[in-house]
């Protein structure tokens, strides 16, 4: 028994071994040299200096700065709110669909995975702009209005006037909540669908309406998939970079733009890296504090 033992643990180590020092060459180590940069300052056009200083930090929450980390925890909060109010009723749909149309369902969730974010965020330009689908589908009803209305001897409509759909913050917020909303639906229905169904249906046959039955029977047995949702949705979305960077304008630019903006045009890498690293630290927390609610939940201390 000892001797198999030894060599399960061998054959684990063996297979542990490849993954665990590609982890630590291409993850750990550039993280740990962007973390140890946060606490230097530029020596020159391309030297850094550390020295273990914390004025990138403090420069990090002033107000300038501080608000920016606001609002981005403020649109993606929204975001996430949006995707749980969309997501719920789709993953509700999905657990109570029958076997078949449940697979169908499943594979659209997860059919925005199968193409590249850029595209997606393009496809999405495509419908926003001033002469995109909504805009172009709007003039068409507004010109059959004026239409009908001249026929009725009334007078016409004034010229339609395209809506500004894009490169602002609702451009923003939809593109987030359409790239993150698979992430609610997927925990949300992997939590619904292990729920016992005999206690909706005691619940109906015990008075309790629909609606109650879902807002007191369903929504607190689903907490820990909620919980999860909240946490998967809300983490991308914070540190979202590209959806902001292509629909919003100047007004609607997030945390990781600025960090962008740090790296590239201001060449001030440790100031980029200590933002990065004050965004990792608000991760680290949400993480700690989801971790801790899911302890307090009956499920969590079982």
């Amino acid at each position: 028994m000892e001797q198999s033992w030894k060599q399960a643990k061998a054959v684990f180590a063996a297979a542990l071994g490849p993954p665990l020092a590609w982890l630590v060459v291409f993850f750990v180590a550039p993280m740990a040299i962007v973390w140890a940069y946060s606490f230097g300052h530029n020596a020159g056009l391309t030297q850094i200096a550390i020295t273990g200083t914390f004025q990138n930090y403090a420069r990090a929450i002033e107000p300038l700065y501080l608000m920016i980390f606001l609002k981005s925890a403020w649109v993606a909060g929204l975001t996430t709110v949006l995707c749980l109010v969309l997501g719920f009723p789709v993953a509700l749909a999905i657990t109570f669909a029958s076997d078949k149309a449940k697979t169908w369902l499943l594979l659209l969730v997860m059919l925005p995975f199968w193409t590249n974010l850029l595209i997606r965020t393009y496809a999405l330009i495509a419908v926003l702009r001033t002469e995109g689908y909504v805009n172009m589908s709007l003039e068409w009803l507004w010109k059959g209005g004026g239409t009908l209305a001249a026929l009725a001897g009334l007078k016409p409509f004034e010229p339609f006037q395209p809506l500004e759909l894009l490169h602002n913050n609702f451009a923003v917020v939809l593109g987030l909540v359409y790239v993150h909303l698979p992430f609610m639906v997927l925990p949300l229905y992997s939590a619904l669908d292990r729920l016992d169904k005999s206690l909706l249906e005691a619940s109906l046959d015990l008075g309790a309406g629909h609606l109650r039955t879902l807002f007191k029977v369903v929504v607190p047995l689903a907490l820990p998939g909620i919980a999860s949702g909240v946490l998967i949705t809300f983490i991308p979305a914070l540190g979202a970079y590209l959806t902001p960077d292509l629909l919003g304008g100047p007004d609607s630019q997030m945390i990781a733009n600025v960090i962008e903006r740090q790296f590239k045009r201001a060449n001030d890498w440790p100031f980029g890296a200590a933002m990065s690293f004050v965004l990792m630290y608000l991760t680290f927390i949400a993480i700690a504090v989801q971790g801790l609610l899911a302890k307090r939940t009956p499920e969590g201390r079982a």
